[in-house]
């Protein structure tokens, strides 16, 4: 039997990442070779990958990288939320964000099947050995890629995340004070109730005529408007709409600094102020954990599994 001593431990516990138990039972059963023991080590993330498929994983992190013009995004989720705060997972995360950038992979299967951060295993590979070196199960939920002129934002360490995309005339682009504005627009679509759309344009035809049913369904509900025409209803409901619109679209909402003024309002401004014109595009809001089913944690459970009361 090969002598393991704590050296090699060590090295493998670098190169891997993974506990100095896990790695010494990896090179007693590869019999000192470390290629071998790092073979096992996958395997064996495999493994736990597969064993803790069934759970729940909401948590995790909102990141974003930006690369000249070039800016992704992604959310990747784990089961706790101490995960996020760990030094490898935030590696992982970043590697995960150079690779889309390198790759602009079009989707999650080509992103999986990628090599990771220039690598010689593949993101799916590396994506199982997190799993067993944190031991938590771990999602690559989604993720965005947007080229040209970007402002990105990062609300509370990963709870949400921004990109925002512009058109803008040159002499406003090379401005040095339209980063500020941009980034003004990223922190507006972050801080307040989320927009849907860009603007009124954007919004669809079935989405309007939904809202206005609703609209006019709550005022024939209103015993003061139960008898009026429905032209008459309709004309106060096209008056409402205005409420409508500042809530899903951007640029009519009130702009976070100024409340007396618009978003489209404060870009006109800004544009002119710094020589040209300012439009957004579109934008990107993730947030973490949207829609996904939360772990709820039975801390007397836990408690009672622990001390054998249960």
């Amino acid at each position: 039997m090969a002598t393991i001593n704590a050296k090699d431990v060590a090295a493998l516990r670098a190169k891997t990442g993974i506990g100095m138990m896990e790695c010494k039972k990896a090179l007693v059963e590869a019999e000192g070779d470390m290629e071998k023991a790092m073979k096992v080590l996958r395997e064996r993330g495999l493994a736990v990958a597969a064993k803790k498929e069934g759970r729940i994983a909401a948590e995790g992190v909102v990141d974003i990288l930006k690369d000249g013009n070039v800016s992704a995004m992604i959310e990747v989720n784990a089961e706790t939320d101490f995960v996020a705060k760990n030094d490898t997972f935030k590696e992982f995360v970043k590697g995960l964000l150079r690779t889309i950038i390198a790759i602009k992979p079009a989707n999650a299967e080509e992103l999986i099947a990628a090599n990771f951060d220039g690598s010689a295993i593949t993101v799916d590979a590396k994506l199982k050995e997190m799993i067993f070196t944190i031991g938590e199960k771990i999602t690559i939920r989604r993720f965005v890629i947007r080229e040209g002129i970007t402002s990105t934002y990062i609300h509370g360490a990963g709870v949400a995340g921004v990109i925002v995309r512009f058109t803008a005339d040159e002499a406003v682009a090379n401005n040095d004070e339209f980063a500020a504005v941009a980034k003004n627009i990223a922190l507006q679509i972050a801080a307040g109730s989320p927009p849907t759309y860009v603007c009124q344009a954007e919004v669809p035809a079935n989405v309007i005529e939904e809202e206005k049913n609703i609209q006019v369904a709550a005022l024939k509900n209103d015993p003061k408007n139960a008898n009026k025409p429905d032209a008459i209803l309709e004309k106060i409901v096209i008056g409402k709409m205005g409420k409508f619109y500042e809530s899903v679209c951007l640029l009519d909402q009130s702009f976070f600094k100024e409340d007396d003024m618009t978003v489209g309002k404060y870009l006109e401004t800004e544009g002119k102020r710094l020589g040209g014109e300012i439009k957004v595009v579109d934008f990107v809001l993730y947030e973490k954990g949207e829609g996904l089913e939360k772990r709820e944690d039975n801390f007397a459970e836990e408690i009672a599994k622990l001390t054998g009361n249960n």
